[in-house]
């Protein structure tokens, strides 16, 4: 085995063990997961969930958006494409309206099947409703967030599903370099950024109506993503093979529109609009964005 492939193996193997590690962390340690612990509990969960929406933030404006118009430009300059509609923002608002049309239709079907249990006798309802329903946000005591749909298994699958896209992407251009310095050096960044990402995902996901074993099953999904983006360039390289490029910028074109609408619409309005220090969660956000943005300049 050449010396490239294996750093190119090193690589994919360095990557799967230490996102399984950061990602586990927040899913396996009691702390994240206790909802009935002290108001101090519930600020610092706060405050690490606003860090969390400023790495989202960062990773959409600061990477992956800006990934994808570099990509689709170059392979639209060598397809020799030439027009004046704005092709790749255009595919980056289908995947925006892709997930607000699928979400809408699930909600709404969630919302048609809850009507029709509705027909039960109201008082037998009554009596077995949650103290915290949504249907009545006044008698919850406490932390009443004004997007009730925040933090849905449904979005939490969807950042799930565009950061997992993106991570193939990520891998792929380690499996696709021809020297071994390069595939080192592009190894170590992704490293640091996909342990916080990791991180920030499996704490949404722990806060979200998700069960335990589902979260540890998107864990270890989205640790193989790299990994697979690294083999799949590897066999591109050993087999001599073009990569579908033009899918491969639309898919990833369709993955940034699914990240700006979970990040604009869903982690940013919840931790916003959650009662209690809004300076001190703003900063927090900020926080998570400058780690991020100094991450990406020193990359």
């Amino acid at each position: 085995m050449e010396y490239l492939l294996q750093v190119k193996v090193a690589a994919l193997f360095g990557l799967l063990l230490l996102t399984l590690l950061f990602g586990f962390i927040p899913a396996r340690v009691k702390w994240f997961r206790d909802t009935n612990g002290t108001e101090t509990h519930r600020t610092v969960l706060s405050l690490i969930s606003c860090f969390a929406g400023g790495v989202f933030l960062a990773a959409c404006l600061l990477d992956i958006i800006p990934d994808y118009l570099s990509d689709i430009s170059e392979e639209l300059v060598e397809q020799n494409v030439q027009t004046n509609f704005p092709l790749p923002e255009f595919i980056m608002a289908a995947g925006f309206f892709m997930v607000l049309v699928l979400e809408k239709f699930v909600l709404n079907c969630h919302n048609v099947t809850r009507h029709a249990d509705e027909s039960a006798p109201l008082l037998h309802e009554q009596a077995n409703a949650h103290p915290n329903s949504n249907l009545d946000p006044e008698s919850s005591g406490h932390h009443v967030h004004v997007d009730f749909q925040a933090h849905s298994p449904f979005r939490s699958f969807m950042l799930f599903l565009s950061l997992s896209l993106h991570s193939v992407f990520e891998g792929l251009a380690i499996g696709l370099q021809s020297s071994d310095s390069k595939v080192v050096e592009i190894c170590i960044a992704i490293l640091v950024h996909k342990s916080i990402i990791v991180f920030s995902l499996s704490v949404k996901l722990v806060q979200s109506a998700v069960r335990p074993l589902w979260v540890a099953l998107y864990i270890c999904v989205f640790a193989v993503m790299s990994p697979l983006g690294i083999a799949i360039g590897i066999g591109v390289i050993e087999a001599q093979l073009k990569a579908g490029a033009v899918i491969q910028d639309v898919l990833e074109g369709l993955a940034a529109g699914t990240f700006v609408y979970i990040t604009f619409l869903e982690i940013l309005p919840h931790e916003l609009n959650s009662p209690g220090k809004p300076l001190l969660k703003v900063l927090f956000i900020l926080l998570g964005f400058s780690v991020m943005a100094a991450l990406t300049f020193l990359g």
